[in-house]
């Protein structure tokens, strides 16, 4: 049975739809971080990260050796809905969104992730169902990944590390919710300013076209809603 949020049926990706998303999957470049040529950069924002930022840098040196740095255009998936086969992510630059789709294409964006933050599939993983989402890239991004099994092992060895990772997705958990809440009880307005107050750091860096689709907003709406002064 497809479930179901904000009104539409969210079921298995058409065909189409995940032969076109493989296309862009299988395109993305990949190192290690010790053979990027911004390793130095990698490390610094690695240590920036909502999730690393408390690790000593022996600890996430460990860590380091399992991850792979990959570099994406616009448009780049790098999670399917509906796979079994999940990574974990940490944001270095750019911006990636979480979207479920139905069968007919039609999209629900639930969050976006810009750097230092994380993307996941995690709740899946550890329930062994398909991902319920898929995650793509807003603008061109830059990310470090580690299959999901790897990440777990990681950290059943870092047990701290596991409960503030499982704070923070519980927490985006709890943020999503609060967001489709609001899509119903508040006006568009509302909505708006209720993003910029949570995300100001996003606000300027994400496209009009997808923030408006985030609030449930048509792009023209958008733009009157700023030009009459009312956000």
């Amino acid at each position: 049975m497809p479930q179901r949020a904000g009104g539409i049926a969210f079921g298995p990706r058409p065909v189409q739809c995940r032969l076109r998303e493989a296309a862009h999957y299988h395109s993305q470049p990949m190192t290690s971080v010790a053979k990027h040529r911004a390793r130095n950069i990698v490390h610094v924002q690695l240590s920036q990260n909502v999730v690393l930022k408390e690790m000593t840098d022996a600890e996430r040196d460990v860590l380091e050796q399992h991850l792979d740095i990959v570099d994406c255009a616009k448009g780049e998936y790098l999670l399917h809905q509906g796979v079994h086969d999940m990574e974990q992510y940490f944001v270095l630059d750019g911006i990636l969104k979480r979207v479920v789709s139905n069968a007919e294409a039609k999209e629900m964006i639930l969050r976006f992730a810009g750097e230092r933050d994380i993307e996941t599939s995690y709740a899946a993983w550890r329930l062994n169902t398909p991902a319920p989402y898929s995650i793509v890239c807003v603008t061109k991004a830059r990310v470090a990944r580690l299959p999901m099994q790897q990440w777990v092992e990681f950290m059943d060895a870092h047990p701290r590390f596991k409960a503030s990772f499982e704070y923070e997705v519980m927490r985006l958990m709890s943020e999503i919710m609060a967001h489709t809440i609001t899509l119903h009880l508040l006006d568009a307005p509302g909505r708006v300013r209720r993003f910029f107050r949570k995300h100001a750091e996003l606000a300027d860096h994400i496209p009009k076209k997808e923030l408006a689709a985030y609030l449930n907003l048509a792009a023209e709406t958008l733009s009157r809603l700023k030009q009459q002064g009312k956000i």
